[in-house]
């Protein structure tokens, strides 16, 4: 094997086409509802907040679905991203495993984000949309989305969960900087969202309230329409280019992965590392052990149902098929507010159920141990979302060293946490509790 420990591509090898894993599941994933007849929904149902050529790539089934030039010359900025050996900090686990990581953190929104933003705001800009509404929990999604509009012309409103627009007032600030307007969520700007101040005015708010927030908007203000960071089929699908590039590193490293490991929350960043690897488990027999990992305060994998339920507090969504802890759960204020969400991605869910993935939970200290442990050996101080990761790949990596056996991991740091240091400063003080 090469000594090197970094691994990169040109950019005339970033991804031409999207992956998408609807084409290779071996039994179609459920299609969404409507909330009244029970009976499956068309595109019809999703053309009040979501432009024709977006909804196109929702329903798609095509293996392959190319990438416009337009699009991979903004990916350019960023793309390929790196995948690194974390060389360091296996020595200090003292392990026989062989650990590598995929860098997202090198985006301008420091996240894996805008891999869809971009083509969500160049896909409306074609449409003719003016403005588009989003929610984002911790921010990463808001503030690549902000830069996406920028980028192209649009404006842009985001409806920011009350307690990470709180603890996180730097990410608001970067999506003011890229022409934004940034409202914590529940807001007086919505009916829903007047309803719920009503009844708790200190309301810490969840992705799902602020999804009925941007929905309500989009539904009510001409020239407008919704965009989503997570959770459905095209998003899963524009992330996709992760994993293909890690394909390609992982040959470049000379190594074949026994263990691929994401965190989820709605499950995008999941998505963007495994679906590429579990079309090769598909296809052609690879034995990979693909890990989902979650925090136990917000666990809908490990401790919801795989039910019909809406994406959305306020019940405004089609039902969708997923694993889900209820529509009107509201999460811990945990500082991983980027995972804070009910429900799990419809592909991602469906995945798991038909044995492709398997997830685990962790509590917070626990995932904060590991980050720190990370950063002290490694360098990068990761977000808390993607330090769920860490957590896992430091288990398997214990697990290598007990058995006594070589194990390839290799795992997605889908963002850097250099405006998530209040969390590190909570966890350092002995502040940091488990909800």
């Amino acid at each position: 094997m090469s000594t090197s420990t970094r691994f990169t591509l040109t950019q005339k090898q970033i991804p031409t086409h999207w992956y998408n894993l609807l084409a290779d599941f071996p039994k179609p994933l459920p299609p969404p509802l409507h909330p009244g007849t029970k009976q499956p929904v068309g595109p019809d149902a999703l053309a009040a907040i979501f432009p024709e050529n977006l909804i196109r790539q929702e329903v798609c089934t095509d293996r392959w679905v190319e990438i416009p030039e337009e699009v991979r010359d903004i990916y350019a900025l960023w793309r390929p991203t790196p995948l690194l050996r974390a060389v360091r900090l296996e020595k200090a686990l003292q392990t026989p495993a062989h650990i590598y990581y995929k860098y997202e953190g090198g985006s301008p929104a420091g996240s894996h984000k805008p891999n869809t933003a971009v083509p969500q705001a160049y896909y409306n800009k074609q449409a003719g949309t003016k403005r588009l509404a989003t929610e984002t929990g911790a921010g990463q999604w808001g503030s690549s989305l902000a830069l996406a509009c920028r980028l192209f012309g649009l404006e842009c409103t985001v409806y920011m969960v009350r307690v990470s627009f709180d603890h996180k007032p730097y990410r608001k600030m970067m999506m003011q900087t890229w022409g934004a307007e940034v409202f914590a969520s529940p807001s007086n700007r919505t009916e829903f969202g007047r309803k719920l101040l009503k009844e708790d005015p200190k309301c810490p708010g969840s992705l799902g309230i602020a999804i009925s927030e941007a929905v309500e908007d989009t539904v009510k203000t001409p020239g407008t329409k919704y965009a989503l960071g997570s959770v459905l089929n095209h998003v899963c699908l524009h992330q996709s280019v992760i994993g293909q590039e890690t394909i390609q590193q992982m040959e470049l490293a000379g190594e074949e992965p026994d263990v691929i490991i994401g965190c989820v929350g709605g499950g995008s960043n999941f998505a963007g590392i495994a679906f590429p690897f579990i079309h090769q488990k598909i296809t052609a027999g690879k034995k990979y052990r693909i890990v989902a990992v979650e925090p136990s305060s917000c666990a809908s994998m490990t401790k919801g149902e795989l039910r019909y339920d809406f994406g959305d507090t306020a019940q405004t969504t089609p039902l969708m098929w997923m694993h889900t802890l209820g529509h009107d759960f509201i999460p811990p204020t945990i500082h991983a507010g980027g995972l804070r969400y009910h429900g799990m991605a419809p592909m991602v869910s469906h995945a798991h159920d038909l044995g492709l993935v398997d997830a685990v939970a962790y509590p917070q200290t626990k995932v904060f141990e590991a980050a720190v442990l990370f950063a002290r050996t490694e360098g990068i101080i990761p977000a808390p979302e993607s330090s769920h990761a860490i957590r896992a790949a430091v288990d398997e990596a214990l697990a290598a060293r007990q058995e006594g056996k070589k194990r390839v991991i290799v795992f997605n740091l889908s963002g850097h946490g250099m405006l998530d240091l209040s969390s590190y400063d909570a966890y350092l003080a002995g502040q940091l509790t488990d909800e």
